[in-house]
């Protein structure tokens, strides 16, 4: 699978709101006016090369696992729906005045060096998450490849895909159908994470009672 080109044909319905090439390689896609002046629904970052990877993993004191490399080098991270799903990458400068000129992704040594939740396993490598909603994180267990959403602060499973490319491609799917041609939330879209697989029969239980009364 081209990742790359099945997230760029996902995302070309929103080149008729307007495209910008910046300088630094960074691709925005349509124009959001609803967010603010000069905010864009969607971000793909140039894609890293082998030196700037070996730089981030040097950076992260660990090995970036094989799926998200390959991503990286199509996309130093990610942008969808202006910051409502994001996947982070190497970030080189915090300079705000030229962000807006060089827009850069989230920094993925957040989540994994200075926010990590404190029962994440040396297996859990953190690659984004959602911005807005619950502030929820995502990352890949290398021990099976398969991506999960978790809490901020636990990394219990929320929920869980079977791959990379299917988590991305599905979230992308999914909040395509959440928003309007313009790229706005549809009315009575009250968050925009996607609902958790994993609630418990406890849990189940009160809500399908909640239900009945």
């Amino acid at each position: 699978m081209n990742i790359g080109k099945e997230i760029r044909n996902r995302l070309s319905k929103y080149e008729k709101l307007g495209v910008e090439k910046q300088s630094n390689g960074t691709e925005l896609i349509g124009k959001a006016p609803h967010i603010a002046p000069l905010a864009y629904l969607h971000s793909i970052y140039k894609g890293l090369n082998t030196k700037e990877i070996d730089r981030l993993e040097q950076e992260l004191e660990t090995e970036i696992p094989a799926d998200y490399k390959k991503f990286l080098q199509f996309s130093n991270g990610l942008h969808i729906f202006n910051t409502t799903f994001c996947l982070d990458g190497l970030r080189t400068s915090y300079n705000r005045t030229k962000e807006i000129e060089n827009r850069l992704p989230f920094s993925i040594l957040t989540t994994n060096l200075y926010e990590r939740p404190k029962n994440a396993k040396p297996e859990h490598f953190f690659i984004g998450g959602y911005d807005w909603g619950n502030g929820s994180h995502l990352y890949i267990n290398r021990n099976n490849k398969k991506v999960y959403r978790c809490k901020e602060n636990d990394t219990k499973p929320l929920n869980e895909w079977n791959n990379l490319n299917e988590m991305i491609l599905s979230e992308i799917d999914r909040l395509i159908e959440l928003h309007n041609a313009s790229g706005e939330l549809k009315v009575n879209i009250e968050k925009t994470t996607p609902k958790s697989q994993f609630m418990s029969d406890k849990q189940s239980f009160w809500n399908r009672l909640k239900k009945i009364f």
